[in-house]
Order: C-alpha cells, then sequence, then structure tokens
C-alpha cells in the first residue's frame, strides 16, 4: 500500500466540507451526459476514505436511471461536490474540480467512455477495486 495523501474540499459556498484520503492520483474523465454537464473527474474512494466534516443538513441529493447513483449537491450554490457511485455504491466519487488549492495537476486523468456505461463499466470497476 501507499503513503495516503489527505486532500480537503467541498462546495462552492463552504456549507459543505469534506476530506479525502487518496492512495492513488489517478481519476477518470467521463463523457455520459450527466458527467459532461456537471464538469465532474472521478476521484473514486473506499467510503473509510471519506469524511464528511460538515454540511449534512445542506445536501440535496438526485438520482435518475436506475436510483444507484446518489448525486449528492449543496442546496445552497449547487455544487456536486461528491457522489456514492453507480459503480461503486459502498464508496464515494469525489469532485477533483472540488478539491482545495485545485490539486487537478497532479493526477494522472483517464478518459472513460461512460456514454456507453453498460459496455465500459468494468473498465471502472477493476481499476478502481
Amino acid at each position: 500500500m501507499n503513503k495516503l495523501i489527505t486532500f480537503a474540499g467541498g462546495c462552492h459556498c463552504g456549507q459543505v466540507r469534506y476530506q479525502v484520503q487518496v492512495e492513488k492520483l489517478e481519476a477518470v474523465k467521463c463523457n455520459c451526459s450527466i458527467c459532461c454537464k456537471k464538469g465532474f473527474i472521478h476521484l473514486i474512494v473506499p467510503a473509510s476514505r471519506f469524511t464528511l466534516l460538515q454540511g449534512q443538513d445542506a445536501l440535496s441529493t438526485y438520482t435518475f436511471n436506475t436510483g444507484i447513483a446518489k448525486h449528492h449537491f449543496c442546496r445552497h450554490c449547487g455544487i456536486h461536490a461528491f457522489y456514492r457511485p453507480r459503480s461503486h455504491p459502498d464508496g464515494y466519487d469525489i469532485n477533483l474540480r472540488c478539491l482545495d488549492d485545485n490539486p487537478i495537476e497532479l493526477f494522472q486523468i483517464t478518459a472513460f467512455d461512460g456514454a456507453h456505461w453498460e459496455q465500459q463499466i468494468d473498465q471502472i470497476r477493476d481499476r478502481y477495486s
């Protein structure tokens, strides 16, 4: 196991704050409809490496299609800083763009063809399990 790196992040207005521990500086850019519209870059972590520090009461949740993914967003500013993904329903998917100090350049970002999710999902499940 590599050393864990801790990042903090949250929504735009500051109501929602979290901390995440990352082992690999790897993220995924998906081309599915919701990720494109949100500008989400995925940093998938086990639930044990995610801590919601504040803002549980500020969160709203959006679901669609199968209803498995729980797309959380701040009800005050609308930012989708993290969610419970369909691919890893026991983990968290952090929006790399919502980490403090914009560490995006530290991460290797891989493209994922989420527009064809059913045919491609094993790539994500195998890589981030």
